[in-house]
């Protein structure tokens, strides 16, 4: 138990780390409810933890009466890091950076910080919940899952964002798919 809290408060910290540093002062994308959350961000200003909470609402009644063993394994890394998205989103006024180091810097955090929740049985639920459930059930690694969510998600994101940050969403998301992949090889 102290393992699996540990790898949601660093998880949590690289991934909150990844999007309020790194991708928010380009209002660069991520994919699954982080993604959406942040679309909501740009468009009507909401805070994007409290977003990501909302929105994966359904998935996590839907495991509640399903998979309650993601549920009980999702709930604290969705409730962490939509809580340090927020308190850490004074983090987007800290760097400058340029826009392809901070599509790169982007991915790589957030990419870490889901691979080390994935790592210990634990994700910040929504899209990673659901990627976790068909990874299950059609045998593919959770990264190449999310990395096909993600797109998805970035290609929604693009009339909001343009063209430049959409192109460099998209590196962000292969990024993450990468970073991820990588980090849960040998689960």
């Amino acid at each position: 138990m102290v393992k699996k809290s540990a790898a949601v408060l660093i998880g949590s910290l690289f991934l909150s780390f990844g999007v309020n540093a790194f991708l928010v002062p380009y209002q660069l994308l991520d994919g699954g409810m982080i993604g959406l959350a942040l679309i909501l961000h740009y468009f009507w200003d909401i805070q994007a933890g409290l977003s990501m909470i909302f929105l994966s609402a359904p998935l996590f009644i839907y495991a509640w009466f399903k998979k309650r063993t993601y549920f009980y394994n999702s709930l604290h890394g969705l409730l962490v890091s939509s809580l340090l998205i927020d308190w850490l989103s004074p983090l987007r006024y800290w760097f400058d950076l340029s826009l392809p180091l901070s599509a790169i810097l982007g991915g790589l955090f957030i990419g870490a910080g889901i691979g080390i929740m994935l790592r210990h049985e634990t994700s910040t639920g929504g899209t990673d919940l659901l990627a976790q459930m068909i990874a299950a059930v059609v045998k593919l690694n959770v990264g190449v899952v999310i990395f096909i969510v993600d797109g998805f998600v970035v290609l929604l994101g693009y009339r909001i964002v343009g063209i430049e940050s959409f192109l460099y969403s998209c590196l962000v998301i292969c990024l993450v798919g990468l970073t991820t992949s990588w980090m849960v090889r040998d689960t």
